[in-house]
């Protein structure tokens, strides 16, 4: 009976982490359905983030497929940004670690921006550098 007693702590343990890991799978079955729309994406724990052509869209992930979704065009950002623990880094010399990680959307109206958390800096970067690039080429389409 004291065995029995040692092992159903391990036995609950045993079924919660199967059951986290089933309800993570149905989170990334349901971005994969999702992010098919899209010409690139990106899912991790904290957001989803598409962009067809010039518009971008940004989520939470959840088992049923991302909420709170949220559609901008690029056209009307101004900048983007990466921030880490709420400080603007340079895209090209990145920290190696950080708590809070973000792409900011800066907009061409002053006070309005929107923030997509990501887990990892490295990811953050590339997506940055990506969408730099895309803003440059559409600000030398709009010049001619």
């Amino acid at each position: 009976m004291e065995r029995g007693l040692l092992w159903l702590p391990l036995l609950v343990m045993f079924f919660w982490l199967a059951w986290q890991g089933s309800k993570e799978y149905q989170k990334v079955e349901a971005y994969r359905t999702w992010a098919e729309q899209f010409e690139r994406a990106k899912y991790d724990i904290y957001a989803v983030l598409g962009q067809k052509g010039n518009n971008i869209t940004w989520g939470k992930p959840t088992p049923k497929g991302p909420i709170k979704l949220e559609t901008f065009s690029l056209l009307d950002v101004q900048q983007t940004r990466l921030l880490v623990d709420d400080k603007s880094v340079d895209l090209e010399n990145i920290p190696e670690k950080g708590r809070a990680i973000e792409l900011e959307f800066v907009f061409t109206e002053p006070a309005n921006s929107v923030r997509v958390p990501f887990t990892e800096i490295p990811l953050a970067a590339e997506w940055g550098k990506y969408l730099q690039r895309a803003l440059q080429e559409l600000r030398s389409e709009q010049n001619q």
